[in-house]
């Protein structure tokens, strides 16, 4: 017999939220169903919550670092005994039953389906032109955006853009060429960013914005080597005037200033006891800590590597902020231990941090700017090199000019590493060096000191698709090369 546990199968649940004063707190109605759903204007932003709330799960964002800090020279994970679930991601020997595998693949259908419910279900619904348009680019942009993680994770994806209402439809579906969930993704962003307003006021603050979908949109065009296009979507970001770089670094992980004018598009969370906080504070304090680090202690995910530390130069103001090579425990005595402090909140109980989780930052588009300008034509001393500066400048750094960087390749290593820097820990670094064509020589080079089991290849790219996909639909989905 068939099962209906095929993730791309499922409709978008029904144990939507009701909106209080944000979209963020949430509580659940007590009859709803997909008969009684889906009529007014305010189920269908009910339900927008919930795709918003997808976004914490952790094969979408909720554990980012595994799926982008992990695979690459920045960090390692907690040593786990006989548990080598996040080792396998750090040394490249992937099993097709790797939980984190299930959880990427089953928690991105779960919130394309979401999306996919909205769209097919909203157009014969009373409400504003203004609003079913407003409701209508929220649900592309977060379909485009979590589309761009499974395309970047697996390579070829099933493309699912409408409801599927039983599983009989589902297994029809292949995996789809990557270029074809590109133009999708396109697609979806181009609408979203024509439709989305600027900013938002009040409880909606956090929503999706015409600003995010532009800078998403640069951003997948920059990885798919699109470079005049995405330096043009990417100079419509700063040209606009929403967005700035702050002074101060720290301040724009600062929970008291939440959604700031750097803020271009962030998984929102709230503390509280709402179960809407933020685990990360927790999860990536020490081990064996108690509360010297955070309160709760920590379970030490996701620690630096020593390379990551070398990464900054001298005077960096980043480096002491985002990361620690050692913290004073509560006998008073100094315990050497590399961890992330970027994200640093008081829990109200452990996991439950007010802090939000940063997708696109104004200093990412800035940097993916000055990449794209690059890769166009170098030129010393222009407008890549200003871009570049800006950043340096917040992090207390001489600029880098012609005579630091005369030529295409340096300039590119010099981003390379700004990016690293700058976005450490916020799950951009395995991507940055596949886009760029640099993760397995610069991985490679640092085979022993990161423990790889063997030399990477291009099969190692892509994660594999996981097992229980396969099994169930063996005429339609097949395995990525290599596993």
């Amino acid at each position: 017999m068939r099962t209906n546990y095929l993730y791309i199968f499922l409709a978008a649940a029904v144990s939507f939220t009701a909106c209080k004063k944000s979209f963020l707190e949430q509580l659940p109605p007590s009859t709803a169903t997909t008969e009684n759903f889906y009529k007014t204007a305010d189920d269908f932003k009910n339900a927008l919550n919930a795709n918003y709330g997808s976004l914490q799960s952790g094969g979408v964002f909720g554990n980012a670092y595994i799926y982008g800090d992990i695979p690459s020279d920045n960090n390692f994970p907690v040593p786990s005994g006989s548990v080598t679930d996040q080792d396998e991601f750090d040394r490249f020997y992937i099993k097709t039953t790797n939980p984190f595998v299930a959880n990427r693949w089953n928690d991105s259908y779960k919130a394309i389906s979401r999306s996919n419910t909205i769209l097919s279900r909203i157009a014969p619904i009373a409400m504003s032109d203004s609003l079913k348009k407003r409701f209508t680019a929220e649900a592309q942009f977060l379909r485009a955006l979590v589309y761009f993680n499974l395309v970047r994770s697996f390579g070829d994806v099933p493309l699912v853009v409408t409801e599927i209402t039983n599983a009989n439809q589902a297994y029809e579906y292949t995996r789809d060429p990557a270029a074809s969930v590109y133009a999708q993704i396109e697609a979806d962003l181009k609408a979203a960013e024509a439709a989305l307003p600027v900013s938002y006021t009040g409880g909606d603050i956090g929503r999706a914005t015409s600003g995010a979908a532009k800078a998403l949109l640069g951003k997948v065009l920059l990885t798919q080597h699109k470079y005049p296009d995405a330096a043009a979507k990417l100079k419509e970001v700063i040209s606009s005037g929403t967005y700035a770089i702050l002074d101060k670094y720290a301040d724009v992980f600062d929970v008291s200033k939440k959604n700031n004018k750097e803020s271009v598009f962030d998984v929102q969370y709230k503390s509280g006891g709402v179960k809407e906080g933020n685990p990360l504070p927790n999860s990536f304090a020490p081990e064996n800590s108690g509360d010297a680090v955070v309160k709760f202690g920590g379970d030490g995910n996701n620690q630096p590597t020593p390379d990551m530390e070398n990464a900054y130069e001298a005077g960096d103001t980043r480096k002491s902020f985002s990361m620690a090579t050692s913290y004073v425990n509560a006998s008073g005595a100094t315990v050497n231990y590399y961890f992330v402090k970027k994200y640093f909140d008081v829990p109200a109980t452990k996991n439950d941090n007010g802090n939000n989780f940063p997708v696109i930052r104004y200093a990412d588009v800035v940097l993916m700017y000055a990449e794209a300008l690059n890769e166009i034509g170098y030129q010393g001393g222009g407008e890549a090199f200003t871009y570049l500066n800006i950043i340096r400048k917040r992090a207390g750094l001489a600029e880098k000019t012609a005579a630091n960087l005369p030529d295409q390749a340096s300039f590119r290593l010099a981003i390379e590493n700004e990016r690293r820097v700058e976005l450490a820990f916020e799950g951009h670094r395995w991507y940055d060096l596949v886009r760029t064509g640099r993760a397995i020589p610069v991985l490679n080079s640092k085979k022993a000191q990161i423990r790889l089991v063997a030399d990477l290849t291009s099969d190692n790219l892509v994660i594999p698709v996981p097992q229980s996909q396969i099994d169930i639909n063996k005429d339609k989905i097949k395995q990525n090369k290599g596993y």
